[in-house]
């Protein structure tokens, strides 16, 4: 049976709106379309109501002792229910005794999940709804614990946590997507980022094979995985990153071979970027290169640790004691001269000391005690990707965290899909790929760049979603790309920059050394500076892309960098600086921790036109025939008008448009002529001389 709310509210002679709002304070959702409530609640709220009526609000104690009626209340539902299930044939057995009130919780009635996953904020009704228990228990719990809350307020993970503690249930908190900016700029430490440190579980270390181009790279892979990719690439030089896992000693081991070759040092960066442990090869017969330095430096970039592996020694002049020298001037001192590092003498043709060198990977990844949470939505890191003409796009992950499942729906950057393959590096089709694992995927929209960031999400709606954030992201940074030297000022005055990274290029090596030294005597209490690579000779793509794998800039000294660095620089939003003196030098880094330099503004004169008559004079526009003196003429660019034997402008305007006889153009050359509308200055005559220019933002060159 149950009474209707206008009865009640006549019998209480309140309001049937204040009735309502008197039941939702206990706890109860009561629809605004709801006309009639149960008779037990009735005669409870008659009761309660009609009490308190004149004493205001109820008192805690008063308040609990409803609470614990309602309980009780529905306790004996509960539990009429569970008698009518076992009458009913349901749960059924011989044993069965009938359920006696004194011996259960309303609780143990009430099917839950083992763990609840709920949100870092959450309101009461959601949290009774996903826990299963009324709403008046859980305001009576946090009432218990002296929060006062209605139905629709909002709780935190910690104050659930506690009601949860107390009425036995497991909570979970649910895990927040990743912000689009992380996911753009590859940051792996927030997506991989977990609040419960017992959910992780111990992974294989994913490591990174790096070096000098032919010191043989490759050829401990080959050694290690029994096949032959050599044969297989152009020149004996690998020309793709592909990753392996094979097996030591029961454990896993994922490797990724990281070309060697200068034009891949892009590839290089991401790759020590997306692994655990580098092994950094050097051959025993020719030492440390140039492209050696610059993977050491790679590696400590990444902040993982360096395993030397000193090859060739099946060489006759194999000297690795002079490696080991040449290594410890940069940094890396070996294990038996007191350092910190593993060096393995290893050779990839007779295999001595290869299986040493497993062994010593798979004790440093028990030294890094490396874990992920296999049981979450995976987080991957693209390695490679191509066009492949029966699968479409494609592209070999690395799984960072998590696991990965056919019909995933992912977004990579800003390409998203759903997985419909799932193979690993064998080929061998596979249902779920674990953390550390390496495999190729297909699926995609289109085909994702060297490095973006693979996430799981729950549909393809919001994989598509994502992805178009992402390229909204790319193509504003892009539209600002010029403006390198802004964003690092902006991201020094906002705190979010510690470190200030440094590629350094000079002439010689004792300029080089002398910068250094100046570059450390700067102090600042916000920002540190640090030179992350450095070298004698002109600046190269190399260097820009390591300064774009760091986000920091690039510093020449007495140095060019020809036009194609120029354009990659500008591609990866890096700020080059040149300087010709040291204390310019110092100078402007001083200014930049102190947010003071911008990027430089310049005027280009790109020609001069000659006015030669005056076709149409309005009131807020001019046509005039023209003909270009020298240089050329654009569309769209600004002008000064000269008159006469006047060293000064009398006036400056735009054009703003081009035409030759009839047709629009948007340049012109030496010689032309032409007809030029211009808009907002009306102040020009026969014989006036335009010199046509047009601001730009340059790469920044002090001399």
């Amino acid at each position: 049976m149950s009474k209707k709310l206008s009865d009640i509210a006549k019998q209480l002679n309140i309001s049937p709106k204040d009735l309502k709002d008197k039941i939702v304070e206990l706890g109860f959702d009561v629809k605004q379309t709801a006309r009639t409530i149960e008779d037990d609640l009735a005669e409870l709220l008659i009761e309660e109501i009609g009490t308190n009526a004149d004493a205001g609000e109820p008192t805690d104690a008063d308040a609990a002792k409803i609470y614990e009626e309602i309980y009780d209340q529905q306790l004996d539902r509960e539990i009429v229910k569970k008698q009518r299930k076992q009458m009913a044939g349901k749960d059924l057995s011989k044993d069965k005794k009938p359920i006696k009130k004194e011996d259960v919780q309303l609780d143990q009635l009430i099917n839950k999940p083992d763990v609840i996953e709920i949100p870092a904020v959450i309101s009461v009704k959601e949290f009774a709804e996903k826990t299963g228990l009324n709403a008046a228990k859980v305001i009576g719990e946090l009432m218990k614990n002296g929060v006062l809350a209605n139905i629709n307020q909002q709780i935190d993970f910690d104050t659930a946590s506690i009601i949860a503690g107390d009425l036995g249930l497991n909570l979970k908190k649910k895990r927040d997507e990743a912000a689009i900016e992380d996911m753009m700029s590859g940051d792996l430490t927030a997506l991989l980022k977990e609040d419960d440190q017992d959910d992780l579980e111990t992974r294989p270390p994913a490591v990174s094979v790096m070096g000098h181009v032919d010191h043989g790279k490759t050829k401990i892979l080959d050694y290690i995985r029994n096949t032959n990719v050599i044969d297989t690439e152009a020149g004996g030089i690998t020309q793709h990153i592909a990753a392996y896992q094979v097996v030591n000693n029961g454990k896993k081991i994922t490797f990724l071979d990281t070309p060697g070759h200068e034009a891949f040092t892009a590839m290089r960066a991401r790759g020590a970027k997306a692994t655990d442990i580098a092994i950094l090869v050097v051959a025993a017969d020719e030492g440390v290169k140039p492209q050696t330095i610059e993977a050491i430096h790679h590696a400590q970039e990444a902040g993982i640790p360096i395993i030397v592996a000193i090859n060739k020694m099946d060489k006759e002049n194999a000297n690795p004691d002079k490696v080991k020298a040449e290594l410890a001037e940069q940094g890396l001192q070996p294990e038996e001269w007191g350092g910190k590092t593993i060096m393995v003498p290893v050779s990839a043709i007779t295999g001595q000391g290869m299986d040493t060198l497993l062994d010593m990977i798979l004790l440093v990844a028990e030294l890094e005690n490396l874990k992920a949470n296999p049981n979450r939505k995976a987080v991957g890191t693209v390695i490679e990707s191509h066009l492949d003409k029966s699968l479409g796009p494609i592209a070999t992950i690395i799984i960072n965290t998590g696991t990965l499942r056919i019909m995933d729906n992912v977004v990579i950057g800003t390409t998203y899909g759903r997985i419909k393959i799932l193979k690993d590096h064998s080929g061998k089709n596979l249902k779920q790929a674990e953390p550390s694992r390496p495999v190729l995927i297909a699926g995609l929209s289109k085909t994702p760049k060297s490095g973006d960031i693979l996430q799981v999400v729950k549909d393809e709606k919001t994989a598509r979603t994502q992805a178009m954030q992402i390229e909204l992201l790319r193509q504003k940074n892009s539209a600002s790309g010029g403006n390198a030297a802004k964003d690092l000022i902006a991201r020094i005055n906002s705190g979010k920059l510690k470190t200030l990274k440094i590629v350094l290029k000079a002439d010689t090596k004792g300029s080089l050394e002398a910068i250094i030294q100046s570059l450390n005597k700067i102090e600042d209490k916000e920002v540190a500076i640090k030179v992350i690579h450095s070298g004698v000779g002109n600046i190269t793509e190399s260097d820009v892309m390591m300064a774009s794998a760091s986000q920091g800039l690039v510093i020449g000294f007495h140095v060019d960098s020809p036009y194609q660095v120029e354009n990659t620089a500008r591609r990866e939003y890096v700020e080059i600086f040149k300087y010709k003196i040291i204390y310019k030098l110092i100078d402007d880094i001083k200014a930049l921790l102190s947010g003071l330099i911008e990027p430089e503004v310049v005027e280009v004169i790109i020609g001069k036109v000659d006015v030669k008559k005056i076709f149409f004079t309005g009131k807020k526009e001019l046509i005039v025939g023209c003909k270009v003196r020298n240089g050329k003429i654009q569309n769209k660019a600004m002008a000064r008008v000269f008159r006469g034997d006047d060293e000064k402008p009398i006036g400056e305007l735009q054009i703003a448009s081009l035409r030759r006889i009839d047709e629009a153009v948007d340049e012109l050359k030496e010689g032309n002529e032409c007809g030029i509308r211009i808009a907002g200055y009306s102040d020009i005559q026969e014989g006036d001389v335009l010199e046509v220019y047009k601001t730009e933002t340059q790469v920044r060159t002090l001399t």
